[in-house]
């Protein structure tokens, strides 16, 4: 008989997201091993009426992010919902609200608590206006406190692993990243870019893929561009997604003269996100901030050698000089890894297919069996410590 989960959190789609994607993916693969999940989430205003299996949660817009949707924790439909359910675990994918509304029916209900540790939050503080220094501090102390207070926490690099144990995090600590379905991103379409945006097929695409906000660096990205493309004038920069720094950023391609060479994608859905790792060449990215940069797996299955900055879990997301080049946050040493696949045919052809081969280890199929296996030892965990303490 299959388990049946409780997943608490403070983002779901329409929302777009890593964490969003995470939570989709292994949901997917749970039920098609035979094993039920529960969402619940904040409301949107386009959220769909009738969803199967999601509870959603009365909100308010975020005041820093229109698209964003923050929920009000409480709700009268809770109790007996959960009653109903009859559920065998509750996993949580945040440490603020919806999180602490899971954690907290998880101690009620002496149930297994599985965190998901997916953001460095405290590298989010320039989000606040005033005091970040301290915030910073006091945020990785409610992280860690937070974990301390879990059965089990689910990182998706050992280094974020090792970066928790740091903060003073002493729980179980399990390593499983977020799986790529595989199928969904190799696709024989390959000219989609090309003809959705009017790119001339001379050109050779440089992509990168997240949200548009200052933790992802994309000024670094493009201010490198500008260099790379002086050098490679048959190229042509794409940014996949939006968030709030896609003004200044089109502002910077405009004051750089290269406005021509950027296009701005916008939000893309999963298919056509898919579709333009297909048709690009090379997959860059900068941001320090990740744990682990799905984004770079999905480029990765899709065959595109990657150049990454190497930071925290990007860090194990690409293998230096097989799959892609790892970088310092260095603008020489990146410029100079993107020219050196542009003007090595074979070598970018041979980081390709590397990337491709590599990718088949964070299948979506085996990290879910991993979390399968670390939901029945925290599940035997729990009955023990009950029959102890009982």
């Amino acid at each position: 008989m299959g388990l049946k989960i409780g997943v608490f959190t403070d983002s779901y789609r329409p929302y777009t997201s890593g964490v969003v994607r995470s939570i989709e993916t292994f949901a997917e693969e749970l039920q098609a091993q035979g094993h039920e999940t529960y969402i619940f989430a904040p409301d949107y205003p386009n959220s769909p009426k009738h969803e199967e299996k999601v509870f959603r949660f009365l909100s308010v817009p975020a005041p820093t992010n229109n698209a964003f949707s923050l929920a009000v924790p409480v709700s009268t439909r809770l109790r007996p919902t959960l009653k109903k359910l009859g559920l065998d675990i509750i996993h949580v994918h945040s440490p603020f609200m919806l999180g602490r509304v899971g954690a907290r029916w998880a101690r009620k209900l002496h149930l297994p608590l599985i965190f998901t540790f997916h953001t460095l939050y405290d590298q989010y503080v320039h989000y606040i206006p005033f005091g970040q220094n301290i915030t910073r501090e006091l945020t990785k102390k409610f992280c860690a406190d937070f974990c301390n207070n879990c059965d089990q926490v689910i990182v998706p690099t050992g280094v974020i692993a090792g970066h928790l144990k740091n903060w003073g995090v002493n729980s179980n600590i399990r390593v499983i990243p977020t799986g790529i379905k595989l199928a969904d991103f190799r696709k024989e379409q390959k000219n989609w870019l090309y003809k959705k945006f009017n790119i001339d097929p001379a050109c050779r695409i440089i992509i990168s893929v997240g949200r548009l906000g200052k933790e992802k660096n994309f000024s670094f990205l493009i201010d490198s561009y500008k260099q790379i493309c002086s050098a490679n004038p048959d190229t042509k920069l794409v940014l996949v997604g939006n968030g709030p720094e896609k003004d200044n950023l089109e502002k910077q391609c405009r004051r750089l003269g290269i406005a021509d060479r950027v296009v701005f994608t916008g939000i893309l859905t999963g298919e056509e996100t898919a579709l333009a790792y297909n048709s690009a060449h090379i997959f860059i990215f900068a941001s320090v901030t990740e744990t682990q940069g799905l984004v770079i797996g999905e480029a990765k299955t899709a065959g595109l050698p990657v150049v990454a900055v190497k930071a925290f879990g990007v860090s194990e997301m690409v293998e230096d000089g097989v799959d892609g080049f790892l970088t310092d946050l260095d603008m020489n040493q990146f410029v100079g890894a993107v020219n050196k696949l542009l003007v090595d045919e074979k070598l970018r052809q041979v980081m390709g297919r590397n990337a491709a081969g590599n990718a088949e280890m964070i299948s979506s199929l085996n990290c879910t069996g991993k979390l399968i296996d670390s939901y029945y030892e925290a599940l035997a965990s729990k009955q023990k410590e009950l029959r102890t303490s009982g």
